[in-house]
């Protein structure tokens, strides 16, 4: 049985899915799962605790359980990757994130993997970059992927602030 929960952000509002033992999905636009009970849940109430004080400045890293579902190999390599080598206010390339984890993915899979990220933020996807630039980001409000990805990058110190 699952749990849902939602936060408001600077950035929109999240939702979040517990299954009791792992969150499983965090997301923008999310509607409350068909499955998700009204009943008490610790790891749910810690994950919105958690992710309150990471968008109030105060939390720099997640100590929850996440279960990323049932990918392909390469592709729990790699967010796993990220989720344990990638820290507040560090980037990577897709590039690097592709050698860093070994799954033998090429760059231009990575960006297919982080659109697929069912737990951004915690499973920190907006930290990867292309190598000329920002790339994109499937998270945030409709139409905001960009100009979330950006406020994060900023919000954590790891892209400066645009001078005008």
């Amino acid at each position: 049985m699952t749990s849902f929960g939602t936060l408001a952000t600077p950035v929109g509002t999240l939702g979040v899915v517990s299954s009791g033992d792992a969150i499983t999905h965090v997301g923008w636009r999310m509607l409350r799962p068909a499955d998700a009970a009204a009943r008490a849940d610790p790891l749910l109430d810690q994950a919105i605790a958690q992710l309150a004080e990471y968008f109030a400045g105060t939390r720099r890293s997640f100590d929850l359980p996440v279960d990323l579902g049932a990918p392909a190999e390469g592709t729990r390599a790699v967010l796993t990757c990220l989720h344990e080598t990638v820290g507040y206010g560090e980037s990577i390339t897709y590039g690097d994130l592709a050698a860093r984890s070994g799954s033998g993915i090429p760059a231009r899979g990575i960006g297919a993997i982080m659109g697929a990220n069912p737990i951004p933020i915690i499973v920190p996807c907006h930290r990867v970059l292309a190598s000329d630039g920002l790339g994109g980001y499937s998270g945030g409000e409709p139409g905001k992927g960009p100009a979330t990805k950006r406020w994060l990058l900023e919000f954590e110190g790891a892209l400066p602030a645009p001078l005008f």
